[in-house]
Order: C-alpha cells, then sequence, then structure tokens
C-alpha cells in the first residue's frame, strides 16, 4: 500500500507513529480520536498502512498504543480497543486509553479491561495524560501528552511521499538502466551501426532521481542527528520507520548503473557525433569544390567603367556570403574535430585528422580563390575610379583651353595662368596613378593561374590586359595633346601679361607726369628775393624738366610695345585710343606750363640782377649811372613780371590754370613791388643832386 493512493485518509491523522518508544523500545503508535464520529474503516486503513512500515525486527518488540479518549466517547474508544484485536493483536504489548477528569468512572465499572487481557491478548490500562509517564518517559510522549517529543504529521506525510516516490521510481529505473546496460554490451558492435532510438532513453531523468534519493537522504540524516529546538531529536523515518539504509542501498545501485549508462550514452553520442562530422564535412567539401567552385569559373572580368566593376563586386559579395554560410559550418566542425581529437581515443584519431586535413584543404582553397578575386575586383575599381578622375580633369583641362582668354587685366591672366598650370601638374599626378594602378592591375591579372577558377583564363586575360592597356594608352594621348595646348596657352596668357603690364606702366607714367604738372603749379611757386637764388630756382627747374622728359619718353616707349604685342596677339589695346592722347596731352600742358615757369624765372633774373646792380651803386659815384633809361628798362621788367604772376596758363583744350595759390602770388608780387620802390627811391635820391647842380 502507497501513501498516495489514501493520501486523503492519511491527512486526517487517525493514527501515526511518533517515532517514541517505551521502555521495552517498542514503538509508540498513537489513536487520537476527537468528538466527531471516527470511521473505522478509515481507521483500519491507517492503522493497516503504519503498521506496515516498521520493519519485522522492529515489530517483534511490540507496540504500546495510546488511544487519546479525551475529546471523545467511551463506546468510541471500547470500539477502538476492540478493533486493534483484529487488526494488531500479536504485535500490541500494551494500550493506554487516556480518559478525561472524572467522566468515566462509572462506566468504567461495567467494563473492566484487564479482565478480557487473555482473550484480548494485549493489556489495557486507563490513565490520565499527567500520569502517562509511569509507563513511557515523557521525551518519548509528544507534547499532548505533557512529553517533549516533536512530531509534525504532514511534514511526516510529506517526507513518506517523497521516500515512496524515490523508491518507486528509483526501482523502476534501475531495472531499465540495467536491461540498457546488459543490452547494450551483448550488442555492442551492432550498435555502432545504429543511429540511438527513442526507447533508448529512461522513463524519468536519472539525474532527478538521484538528486530527490540525496535530498531525502540528507534530510533522513540531519533529522536524525540533530534536535528540534533544543530538545531530543526525532526520527520517524529513521532506519527501522523509513529504512534509510534502503535509501543508500537504492541510491548506491542507482550511481553504479547510472555510472554505466552514462557512459553508454557517451560511446553512442560520440559515434553519432563522428557519424554527423563525416556527414556534415562531406556536404561542406561537396558544396565547396561543385556549386561555389562553378560560381567563381563564371567569374572573371574586371569590368570597363566604375559601374561595371561595383556590379561585379556586388555579385562576388552575394557569391562570399553563400560561402560564409559553409564557412560558418567548417569553423563548427573544426572545434567539434578540436573536441574530439583532445578527447583522445585511439580507434577515431586518424579518422578525425584526416577528415580535418580534408576539411581544411578545401576550405582554405576556395577562400585563397575568393580573397584573390576580391583584390583584383578591388584594384579594378580603383583602376577605373583614377581612369575617370583623369578623364574628367583632362575634359576640365581641355574645356578651359578651348575657351578664348578674356583680356581683363594682368592679376587675372597671371591667376587663371596658375590655375592652368595647377590643373596640368593635377593631370601629370592623376596619369602616374593611373599607370601605377594599372601596372599593379597587370600584375594580378598574371598571377591569375588556370587553377584559381579551374579553368584556362588566358582568353579572358587577354581581353582585360587589353582594356587596362588601351585605357592607360588613351589617357595618355589626351594628356599629350592637352599638353601642347597648354603650352601655346602658356605663351599666348604670357604675352597677355606682358602687354597689360606694359598698358598699366603707361598709365603709370600718365599719372606720374600729372603729378609733376601738378607739383609744378602747386609748388613751383617761388621766384626768389635776390638773382642769385633765381637762377638757383631755374636751375633746378631744368632737371625737373629733364625728369618729366624721361618720364614721357618711358611711356612712349611702353606704348610702342603695347603695340606691338597687341599685333602679335590679334587684339585691340585699350590703351591705343586712351592712354596715348592722355600721354601726350599732359606732356603738352607740362611743356606750356614749364615754358611759362621759365619764362617767369627769366623775367625774375633779369629784374633782380638790374635792380641789385642799381642798388649796389654808390651815390658819391653819379658819373657810374650814364642814363636813366635803366631806372625806367627796370621798372618796365617789374610790371612785366607783375603782369605775369597774374596771368593764367592757358592750355590749348581752352583750360586755364594758375601758379599757387593767389595769396603765394600776392607775396610774390609785395616783394617785386617793394624792390620796385627801393629803385624808385634811388632813382629820386640820384636825381635831387642833379636838380641842385642846375639851380646852381
Amino acid at each position: 500500500m502507497e501513501a498516495s493512493v489514501i493520501l486523503p485518509i492519511l491527512k486526517k491523522k487517525l493514527a501515526f507513529l511518533s517515532g517514541g518508544k517505551d521502555r521495552r523500545s517498542g514503538l509508540i503508535l498513537t489513536i487520537p480520536l476527537c468528538l466527531e464520529q471516527t470511521n473505522m474503516d478509515e481507521l483500519s486503513v491507517t492503522l493497516d498502512y503504519l503498521l506496515s512500515i516498521p520493519s519485522e525486527k522492529c515489530k517483534a518488540r511490540g507496540f504500546t498504543v495510546i488511544v487519546d479518549g479525551r475529546k471523545s466517547q467511551w463506546n468510541v474508544v471500547k470500539t477502538v480497543v476492540l478493533m486493534l484485536q483484529n487488526v494488531v493483536p500479536a504485535e500490541v504489548s500494551l494500550v493506554c486509553v487516556v480518559k478525561p477528569d472524572e467522566f468515566w468512572d462509572k462506566k468504567v465499572t461495567h467494563f473492566c479491561f484487564w479482565k478480557e487481557k487473555d482473550r484480548l491478548g494485549f493489556e489495557v490500562i486507563l490513565v490520565s495524560a499527567n500520569k502517562l509517564t509511569r509507563y513511557i518517559e515523557p521525551c518519548q510522549l509528544t507534547e499532548d501528552f505533557g512529553g517533549t517529543l516533536t512530531y509534525d504529521h504532514m511534514d511526516w506525510l510529506n517526507k513518506r511521499l517523497v521516500f515512496e516516490k524515490f523508491t518507486k521510481e528509483s526501482t523502476s529505473l534501475l531495472d531499465e538502466l540495467a536491461l540498457i546496460n546488459n543490452g547494450t554490451e551483448k550488442g555492442s558492435q551492432q550498435e555502432k551501426d545504429r543511429s540511438v532510438d527513442i526507447n533508448f532513453l529512461p522513463s524519468v531523468d536519472p539525474e532527478t532521481v538521484l538528486q530527490t534519493g540525496h535530498e531525502l537522504l540528507s534530510e533522513l540524516q540531519q533529522r536524525r542527528f540533530n534536535g528540534s529546538d533544543g530538545g531530543v531529536s526525532w526520527s520517524p523515518m529513521d532506519d527501522e520507520l523509513l529504512a534509510q539504509p534502503q535509501v543508500m542501498k537504492l541510491l548506491d545501485s542507482l550511481r553504479e548503473q547510472y555510472t554505466r549508462y552514462q557512459e553508454v550514452c557517451r560511446q553512442r553520442s560520440k559515434r553519432t557525433q563522428l557519424e554527423e562530422i563525416q556527414q556534415k564535412v562531406m556536404q561542406v567539401v561537396n558544396w565547396l569544390e561543385g556549386p561555389g567552385s562553378e560560381q567563381l569559373r563564371t567569374q572573371w572580368g574586371i569590368g570597363d567603367s566604375i559601374r561595371a566593376s561595383q556590379a561585379l563586386q556586388q555579385k562576388h559579395e552575394e557569391i562570399e556570403s553563400q560561402h560564409s554560410e559553409w564557412f560558418a559550418v567548417y569553423v563548427e566542425l573544426n572545434q567539434q574535430i578540436a573536441a574530439l581529437l583532445n578527447a583522445g581515443d585511439e580507434e577515431d584519431l586518424v579518422e578525425l585528422k584526416a577528415l580535418q586535413q580534408q576539411l581544411s584543404d578545401v576550405c582554405y582553397r576556395q577562400a585563397s580563390q575568393l580573397e584573390f578575386r576580391q583584390n583584383l575586383l578591388q584594384a579594378a575599381l580603383e583602376f577605373h575610379s583614377v581612369a575617370q578622375d583623369l578623364s574628367q580633369q583632362l575634359d576640365g583641362l581641355l574645356g578651359m583651353l578651348c575657351v578664348d582668354v578674356a583680356p581683363t587685366d594682368g592679376a587675372s591672366i597671371q591667376q587663371t595662368l596658375k590655375l592652368l598650370e595647377e590643373k596640368l601638374k593635377s593631370v601629370d599626378l592623376g596619369l602616374q596613378s593611373l599607370r601605377e594602378k594599372g601596372q599593379g592591375l597587370l600584375d594580378q591579372i598574371s598571377n591569375q593561374a588556370s587553377w584559381a577558377y579551374g579553368k584556362d583564363v588566358t582568353t579572358e586575360n587577354k581581353e582585360n590586359v587589353d582594356h587596362i592597356q588601351g585605357v592607360m594608352e588613351d589617357m595618355q594621348l589626351r594628356k599629350q595633346r592637352c599638353e601642347d595646348m597648354v603650352d601655346v596657352r602658356r605663351l599666348k596668357m604670357l604675352q597677355m601679361v606682358q602687354l597689360f603690364k606694359c598698358e598699366e606702366d603707361a598709365a603709370q607714367a600718365v599719372e606720374w607726369l600729372s603729378e609733376l604738372l601738378d607739383a609744378l603749379l602747386k609748388t613751383h611757386i617761388r621766384l626768389g628775393d635776390d638773382a642769385q637764388e633765381t637762377k638757383v630756382l631755374l636751375e633746378k627747374h631744368r632737371k625737373f624738366v629733364d625728369v618729366a622728359q624721361s618720364t614721357y619718353d618711358y611711356g612712349r616707349q611702353l606704348l610702342q610695345a603695347t603695340v606691338v604685342l597687341c599685333q602679335s596677339l590679334r587684339c585691340t589695346s585699350r590703351s591705343s585710343g586712351d592712354t596715348l592722347p592722355r600721354l601726350n596731352r599732359v606732356w603738352k600742358q607740362f611743356t606750356i606750363t614749364s615754358e611759362e615757369r621759365v619764362n617767369r624765372l627769366e623775367t625774375a633774373v633779369a629784374f633782380h640782377s638790374n635792380a641789385e646792380k642799381i642798388l649796389q651803386e654808390c651815390p658819391e659815384q653819379p658819373e657810374a649811372i650814364n642814363e636813366m633809361e635803366q631806372f625806367d628798362e627796370i621798372e618796365a621788367v617789374g610790371k612785366s613780371l607783375l603782369d605775369r604772376l597774374t596771368v593764367p596758363v592757358v592750355y590749348p583744350d581752352g583750360t586755364e590754370q594758375y601758379f599757387g595759390s593767389p595769396s603765394d602770388m600776392a607775396s610774390t608780387a609785395e616783394h617785386i613791388r617793394e624792390k620796385m620802390k627801393l629803385v624808385s627811391l634811388k632813382k629820386q635820391q640820384l636825381r635831387q643832386p642833379e636838380a641842385t647842380t642846375t639851380e646852381s
């Protein structure tokens, strides 16, 4: 009988074995009666189950039954006691009926159990709960009877269920493992050729059963040696009650059979794994040498443009993606083979190493082909990219050369020339890079042997080589044509730079001459305070005129050079209708102004010289002055000079200019008048002696 079958009845706690023992070491069976009517059939089933637990040796020492009637009626107690005669007559040695205080005294006289001892087969005593210790030690009684023994019925029941479940599962598992192990040993050779069948697995998990058994054994051992709350230990599932040796024996047998089973499984798993590895290795090898190699055989071109090369690269990436899946399988298989090799089974080492070598050779060969193809396509893409950039640079340079230069100024021409040189240098660098990329690509193609794709690729290689060489030759010719055009354009632009430089310098000469004219009118205004100073000013003026003459001649030469350059460039110079007239006009104005300046200075020299000569004559020597006409001449020259100071310089175009400011002219005129007064005063002084002589 199993506890799980009568679990609802056992939960009612109609009877229980607390683990306590009487003075004869017999087990104590407790029947706690309650106020409600006790189901005798259920009590009988409970007693049958409880009495089946102890060993025969334990049963031989007899039982002490405690019938707790404190909460029950007398007739129920009597029925229970009489039932014990039928259920366990031989095992019961003493029945202690715990009575309530002063309640059964009269009824006991009608039925004395001690008189029925021979008929019942065991002794029955009525005893109060507080006097129960006369027959049983307090440490063997539960707390309900004033003892110190701890008992938890639900805990006992749960442990009992675990024990019975473990016993049932372990016994069944032992039979299955023994059948599996024995059958495997007899037909181990035939098993190598068969895959593992579902019936090969046991019905329950051995690990779970072993864990359950260990936990159960640990609980039993712990409860056996450790007391509860400092009291005496309670072990209702010890050697006598729950057959701890049986648990240990089952565990030992189970471990032994499970170890053998694990070895059988390991051998079968290893063999199965080896067969799976062989199958997967052949799948990888067959695909790489079949469809994988065929994909590479159809890919040999490098494309004739960036777009074509990119399309080939995309196609190659798809091929690589398919190969990557098989390479991942290769890595996994290689790890599995390495793990099996580390296991060190001699019988499988040779086969495993052969599989590993075969797999590695095929995968590495295919990976090398993929890498070679990828590098070739990358080199082709770089070549076409450089070729396209160079072509665009040549187109830009050619477009720049085909546009006629529109002369604006020398700086812009210089900038355009610099840009042209930079573009030509960039083209040189681009062509050099194209040659390097092309040569590298040709070297890779020349290394492409027939084994790379499993076919003769001589024809395909020739097409690729011809294409690369054709691109490089075409770029070289285009670059040479551009260089020739650049040489012509450079010469023309240099002439333009020279032209603009001549025009700028000629314009500058006009500006300088204008500045000299302006300086002549505004700063060259003094006529000197005496003859000596005036002569110095006259000499300085002649040198000033020489500078202006040189400036004018320089401008004329530049304009003549401009005409020659314009004829060479077949263009119209802006200076031909602008700068030359301006130069001539300014020079004409300067010449007129200079002549006026010379006339004034020469007149001033004559005035100062004559005036100073007269003023230096001594009054005592009147004979030195022959005629009075000299005074009149000086006066006439002075007036003429004063008149010139008030008259402007008139140019051919009708414009007029004055020397200096009115204040400057007034100051100069005042100085001349002062000197004329001195001359007039001198004249008067000379006339007085002459008048006196006449009168006398």
